[in-house]
């Protein structure tokens, strides 16, 4: 969702979510949405309350930080939700 694409000539990795966020309105709703998919299924793998909802705020910050018209979009490229909860919930279980 966050990186999948890496835009030729730079450093900079587009996903779906910078894509989606494009659509005024209902892009980050969308994006979001899909988030909340990470989300669902960490809990369902055991992650603690607390870790779900740092990852819930993480989608929060995304989605209303990627609502501001013109600047969203760019704060979509690098707030990068997705990552940042797959990156704490990796941790956690590699912690154990």
């Amino acid at each position: 969702m966050d990186a999948a694409i890496v835009v030729p000539g730079t450093n900079i990795r587009l996903g779906a979510d910078a894509l989606i966020g494009l659509f005024p309105g209902v892009g980050d709703l969308i994006s979001a949405s899909i988030s909340g998919f990470i989300i669902l299924e960490a809990r369902r793998l055991g992650a603690p309350r607390r870790l779900v909802a740092r990852m819930v705020g993480n989608v929060a910050i995304d989605a209303l930080g990627g609502a501001v018209p013109l600047i969203g979009d760019l704060f979509d490229v690098a707030f990068r939700a997705n990552l940042r909860n797959t990156q704490l919930l990796r941790r956690h279980f590699e912690r154990g």
